[in-house]
């Protein structure tokens, strides 16, 4: 990396920028109430007061400018009769659009001004309907409100002097970019834009497919030589990370900024090209959380792609986080998405398959807690001396009271909060007249995670083993000692630990009861007809913050907290993080991980959620330990899993961290389907991270 943004990610880094930062607060709750603005209005007047309150900011050197200098997250007010409605229900009012994407290609290509004149149009087109109109002006007040805001940049760039920077800003966000840099500024605006609009996890997309015509144009005219583009590129990445400790998550870096990269195109032919094998080596020079990088391959990619991602994996990054099109696309098209929008998927904030511009799923509802449907199953059928065949039944119906509890839940929120700018950068709101929230989206499924998968599979087969088929101990003896947390039971719990069939290992008994597991959940889920926007539920094998939140109860959610369980492990201890053998389980290795996972059925379970590994840094020896891990991915791919994720990890570095993280601050890890500074995060996922395996290849 060129000393200018290596001395540029440096000041982002130890938060120079944030002298910038205003100490305003944005309130627009008297003046909603004053003018009576409906909901959506509320909306526009949000982006348009943050917009306003912003003031330029230009870093010594930066060419692709927008520093947000007003912190805080206002929130749109939400209407008293609203308001009313959902506490009569007992539903929350506030939500949010977010875990969604744009459709950036449109919004570059027409710019603002030409989604402004469409929303013009239409509210010809709708005069005769009170509701469009509304929302289409406030989706206008939201794009002025962005175009004044960039008008302003432009003015204050002349004022000192930068002529080429506000020469870009007078032609961008407004028209079409005439460049790879205009369209990276513009990017960058309308991106930022979003995030001042009540909205939150707002994903990149498919980079490479809609920034890839300008910067070819560039390139075929001679106009810009691919090392110029990278060093642009990087320091677009370093860009979105001056903000992240604004947006909300979980944990800092928890905020969905993450882009995919390759697959195929709409049409279904390949879609890698020259950016996508940039984006992948300006990662590698940036080494910052974000943007947080995926990767669509199939059983065929080409190796050598395979391998540059994984010199990314080699820097302890945790992405890039690879998705099978092979599975992913037939599974999104049986259930209702049209081919060409299944083959254009893009990622939400972690792992969640959406389609960008015309997805307003939401892919996160709530976690099913595996260990707790698995646990309760045993222990009342152990108090009433039944079969093994009966534990699986009350599974099962376990697995059903959960999934109808959330859909039930969700089902009872006739309000969703609106969102009139991001909406005006979605494929067809704009021509529909509908806010996103409204019908302005094709796409409204709900989705479901799998939590603890591994850990109730293990405590299954555990029972199986010990109890019905061997006789090892009774199960009284079994019950006593969950019950108690193994208090007197020691030498019980170690033989559920360290005796069992484990998923992980490629066991046949374990392999089996994980895929009924999730053929129970998919069943439930299927079994649902409508989750009350029109739309399915999507079940997933994700966890998210589940994993924590299951066992220590902190999430304060519906889903019920995991006692002891007969995998061996007590009370408080972790269960696993999404697709990944138990905590402290002795696996044979990788590929035997690969193999257990791949009996799910993907083409049912299809909310996505990765299998997770950790391999430890000696792995990246020399060159060739490079091509064994691109090796590791294609068998993953041909093994016809779904989703893959590696973290590369030094325990005694880790370890040292939480002592002295004056001495790590730029230690990056994968948490969940996200990566951030260890030292930046809170103890329970510092000592979770540290619990996973390692590997070595």
């Amino acid at each position: 990396m060129e000393q200018r943004l290596s001395d540029f990610r440096d000041y982002i880094r130890k938060g120079g920028h944030k002298a910038y930062r205003q100490h305003l607060t944005i309130n627009i709750n008297d003046e909603c109430a004053c003018e009576n603005l409906s909901w959506v209005r509320r909306s526009s007047r949000l982006t348009r007061r943050y917009c306003e309150a912003e003031r330029p900011v230009f870093i010594p050197g930066e060419r692709i400018v927008f520093t947000r200098t007003v912190p805080g997250d206002a929130g749109v007010p939400v209407p008293q009769d609203i308001e009313s409605d959902c506490k009569a229900l007992g539903i929350e009012p506030g939500w949010r659009a977010h875990n969604l994407c744009a459709d950036w290609g449109q919004s570059l290509a027409s710019g603002l001004l030409g989604r402004r004149h469409v929303a013009e149009h239409a509210c010809e087109l709708y005069k005769h309907d009170p509701v469009a109109v509304d929302f289409l002006e406030a989706a206008i007040e939201g794009i002025d409100a962005v175009l004044m805001l960039a008008a302003r940049y432009a003015e204050a760039a002349l004022h000192e002097g930068f002529d080429d920077i506000a020469a870009r800003l007078q032609r961008v966000p407004a028209g079409k970019p005439d460049s790879f840099h205009d369209a990276l500024q513009s990017l960058r605006l309308m991106h930022a834009a979003v995030w001042m609009s009540d909205s939150m996890h707002v994903g990149l997309g498919r980079f490479d497919q809609y920034m890839w015509p300008y910067l070819k144009d560039d390139l075929d005219r001679g106009a810009l030589n691919m090392e110029e583009a990278e060093s642009l590129l990087a320091e677009f990445f370093i860009g979105l990370n001056k903000d992240s400790d604004l947006y909300p998550g979980q944990q800092q870096g928890d905020n969905g900024q993450s882009l995919i990269l390759g697959g195929v195109t709409p049409e279904g032919a390949p879609a890698v090209n020259e950016l996508t094998w940039m984006v992948l080596r300006a990662a590698q020079d940036v080494r910052m959380i974000d943007p947080k990088i995926n990767l669509r391959i199939s059983a065929d990619t080409d190796l050598g792609l395979l391998k540059e991602g994984s010199r990314l994996t080699r820097l302890s990054l945790g992405f890039p986080q690879y998705a099978n099109d092979d599975v992913v696309i037939p599974a999104l098209a049986s259930h209702g998405y049209a081919l060409e929008d299944a083959r254009d998927y893009t990622v939400a904030a972690c792992w969640e398959f959406i389609v960008p511009g015309r997805g307003m799923d939401v892919p996160n509802v709530h976690a099913l807690n595996f260990p707790h449907a698995v646990d309760k199953a045993i222990r009342d059928s152990l108090a009433c001396g039944d079969s093994f065949q009966e534990i699986l039944s009350r599974t099962r119906e376990n697995i059903r009271g959960q999934v109808q509890l959330y859909v039930n839940h969700w089902r009872a929120k006739k309000h969703w909060p609106p969102s009139a700018y991001y909406s005006a950068l979605m494929t067809d709101c704009l021509e529909r007249g509908k806010d996103i929230s409204a019908g302005g989206a094709t796409y409204y499924n709900f989705g479901i995670h799998g939590a603890g998968s591994a850990n109730a599979a293990d405590a299954l087969a555990a029972v199986k083993r010990f109890v019905f088929d061997q006789g090892r101990f009774t199960g009284c003896e079994l019950l006593e000692a969950l019950e108690t947390n193994f208090e007197h039971a020691e030498e019980l719990r170690r033989t559920l630990l360290h005796e069992g069939p484990k998923v992980g290992n490629n066991d046949a008994e374990a392999n089996e009861l994980l895929r009924f597991l999730f053929d129970s959940f998919a069943d439930v889920c299927e079994a649902v007809p409508d989750n009350g926007r029109g739309g399915i539920i999507r079940p997933g094998t994700g966890s998210a913050m589940y994993y924590v939140w299951l066992v220590d109860g902190s999430g304060n959610r519906l889903e019920p907290t995991v006692l002891a369980s007969a995998d061996g492990r007590r009370i408080g201890e972790p269960i696993s993080c999404s697709l990944a053998p138990s905590i402290g389980v002795k696996v044979n290795g990788p590929i035997s991980v690969l193999q257990s996972f791949s009996v799910i059925d993907y083409q049912r379970i299809y909310n996505g959620g990765p299998i997770t590994l950790e391999l430890s840094d000696t792995v990246f020896r020399n060159e060739d330990s490079l091509e064994k891990v691109a090796m590791l991915v294609r068998t993953f791919a041909r093994l016809g899993c779904q989703q893959l994720q590696l973290n590369t990890v030094n325990v005694e570095t880790l370890k040292d961290a939480k002592l002295h993280p004056e001495n790590h601050q730029n230690l990056v890890v994968r948490v969940w389907g996200w990566s951030g500074y260890f030292c930046e995060l809170d103890e329970p996922y510092q000592d979770h991270v540290i619990a996973r395996h390692a590997y070595a290849l």
